[in-house]
């Protein structure tokens, strides 16, 4: 989101990313109309899925590694650049960047939208684990610190990142960091906008409310998920006029290749008998496609952990639109500290009893049709996010 501002303050891009016949994920085309004609990108290759299956490698991370490594050395060697810039969740990648910064005297950053070495699944029962789990553990635990220890700048878009990455490697206290919050571009509301009569809907044509989620759920959202379909079936226990007039709709629910995952919401519904008024649709949605169910809906659901720490970058894309929004999310989680500024949102936590959440539900399906007051201010401005990003950048290369 920030590439369309980074030339407002100065800064000149190239970015170098994996050629998408890589990867099995969904794409969008549409994100490059997202990048400026100024914006110097490069592809780099990585061994086929297809041979580095057989031995249990999929990452994508890993499956390019050699190829950014023999690419970006030439890139380094031909021209002179001042920064580097690792913005992705693919950590393995950062790990080339001591290398770079001995070779070619060039700082670099560490964007941790996530953490990369973390306890939390270790003391999960193996079901709620992530595949190969056993593995990527180690590796996160082996390459962090090598990536860590000469790294010249952090951004994280949570303070309890920093701190625990300062816990471990107490040297990172000395250099410069950031909390720079995930943001929203009017551009991309642009582009969903323009496109929109391209993208798959998968609303049912009638004029029923239609409350959606979007994202994936997995086992680390299933108790949040569960407290929300009880208090919708508490709901429409309790208000006959709703029962032919209100629909659910969880999109994007697996992160597995479209057409392999498998429902985690709607066996959920069926047991609760509400399976009517739940849609699932597990397939990735594209960005532009989900924004523009997020635009289209009457209102948005935000779930989350178990984890204190998790956020939820789609708050920001729900917040832009105004709609109303119900949010169950983790008495800690730093998400809650920005939703409760906002009047169009309904906020629970985790912890709550399912009385008190069947009780706020209600009033959020209520208060739908309510317009939002004239005041209403959205602070989350990809451009002011740039700026903090760039003030960043300026401190780490005036240190060199």
């Amino acid at each position: 989101m920030s590439l369309p501002y980074f030339k407002n303050f100065g800064w000149d891009v190239h970015v170098v990313t994996v050629n998408p016949v890589n990867s099995d994920l969904v794409k969008d085309e549409l994100l490059y109309e997202s990048i400026p004609d100024e914006i110097h990108v490069y592809q780099v290759n990585a061994f086929s899925k297809k041979w580095t299956a057989q031995i249990g490698l999929g990452s994508i991370a890993l499956r390019s590694l050699w190829f950014y490594l023999r690419f970006i050395n030439n890139l380094l060697a031909k021209q002179k650049f001042d920064l580097i810039y690792f913005s992705t969740t693919q950590f393995p990648i950062c790990a080339l960047g001591p290398y770079w910064k001995r070779r070619f005297h060039i700082p670099y950053i560490i964007d941790f939208q996530d953490p990369w070495h973390t306890d939390y699944y270790k003391h999960k029962p193996k079901s709620e684990r992530p595949p190969k789990y056993w593995f990527s553990y180690r590796l996160n635990k082996f390459l962090e610190p090598i990536a860590l220890k000469k790294v010249s700048g952090l951004i994280a878009v949570n303070q309890e990142y920093i701190d625990e990455l300062v816990t471990r490697y107490p040297e990172l206290a000395d250099i410069p960091s950031s909390i720079i919050q995930f943001s929203t571009s009017q551009y991309d509301f642009e582009i969903a906008q323009k496109h929109q009569a391209a993208f798959t809907s998968f609303f049912k044509k009638n004029k029923k409310i239609k409350i959606v989620y979007v994202g994936a759920v997995g086992s680390i959202m299933k108790e949040s998920i569960v407290k929300i379909l009880k208090a919708f079936k508490s709901f429409i226990d309790n208000n006959s006029s709703f029962h032919e007039n209100i629909e659910l709709y969880f999109l994007g629910t697996s992160y597995s290749p479209n057409g392999k995952g498998v429902p985690s919401v709607a066996p959920l519904a069926q047991r609760l008998g509400i399976e009517k008024y739940v849609i699932e649709v597990t397939d990735r949605l594209t960005y532009y496609n989900a924004i523009q169910h997020v635009k289209n809906s009457d209102a948005l659901l935000m779930a989350g952990s178990d984890d204190p720490n998790y956020i939820g970058s789609k708050i920001y894309n729900y917040l832009y639109t105004q709609k109303k929004i119900f949010s169950l999310l983790h008495s800690q989680s730093p998400a809650n500290l920005i939703l409760i500024k906002y009047k169009n949102v309904t906020l629970q936590n985790l912890e709550d009893n399912q009385a008190e959440i069947d009780d706020s539900f209600s009033r959020f399906i209520y208060s739908i049709a309510n317009k939002l007051p004239e005041d209403y201010q959205y602070i989350f401005e990809a451009l002011q996010m740039t700026k903090l990003q760039c003030s960043l950048f300026e401190k780490v290369i005036s240190g060199i």
